[in-house]
């Protein structure tokens, strides 16, 4: 079982699913996996309440799966859902890309290209657990210049929804398609810094989708009958 540290600040179930959340998007739980309110809160230092309450935060983000009679397990994906998700990203990330423009900057451009090559070298060094967390980092970096709350919101909560995946298929990319990903990201900071609206859309989309594909060649097989 992942290490997670005793909860002791005063919202208990706040603390919980921040720590919840962070493992199951940090790959600590594989998809699938049991979450025991009671292990789990012996874990954390608290009582099997604010678990209870942070299973069920997190099943309402589509962390978690919440089975009647069978307790709590990490949420899987299917490629439909895989699908559903991915279509309603490349609406709102194309947004994003919008706001972005009208906000654009010298200091937002140079912030974002620092990032990107941050993002190359861990990629020529193979580091798949930094070059995560630097997409990350673009990617939060890039809604900030929406100054739009709610949409980073929203945004947020959906890929954290496959941010398990993200990685699991960020780490099983071969050197050169390392490479090539960290790549991708200098490609998009180019299209919105070019200011042609439909050239940016466009490469935010080819972005999800390729992000999608990878996800979706990690997933199992349906069983027979599932189609």
């Amino acid at each position: 079982m992942p290490g997670l540290e005793p909860v002791t600040d005063k919202s208990l179930a706040d603390r919980v699913v921040d720590q919840l959340r962070d493992a199951i998007q940090n790959g600590a739980y594989a998809p699938g996996d049991r979450l025991v309110e009671r292990r789990l809160a012996a874990e954390l230092g608290v009582s099997h309440i604010p678990v209870r309450e942070a299973l069920t935060r997190l099943a309402e983000e589509g962390l978690v799966e919440r089975l009647p009679r069978r307790g709590s397990r990490v949420a899987a994906i299917d490629a439909k859902e895989l699908d559903d998700l991915s279509s309603l990203r490349v609406v709102l990330e194309q947004y994003v890309v919008e706001r972005a423009m009208q906000n654009w900057t010298a200091e937002a451009d140079a912030t974002l290209r620092a990032i990107v090559a941050e993002m190359e070298e861990a990629a020529e060094a193979g580091d798949t657990s930094r070059l995560f967390d630097l997409d990350v980092r673009f990617h939060e970096q890039l809604w900030a210049l929406t100054d739009h709350a709610m949409l980073v919101d929203l945004v947020a909560q959906l890929r954290g929804r496959i941010s398990l995946f993200l990685r699991a298929a960020t780490v099983a990319l071969e050197p050169q398609a390392l490479k090539a990903h960290a790549a991708s990201h200098a490609a998009l900071v180019d299209a919105i810094a070019g200011g042609d609206r439909p050239t940016a859309r466009e490469a935010m989309a080819a972005h999800i989708q390729v992000a999608a594909e990878r996800i979706e060649a990690g997933l199992p097989a349906p069983a027979d009958g599932d189609g």
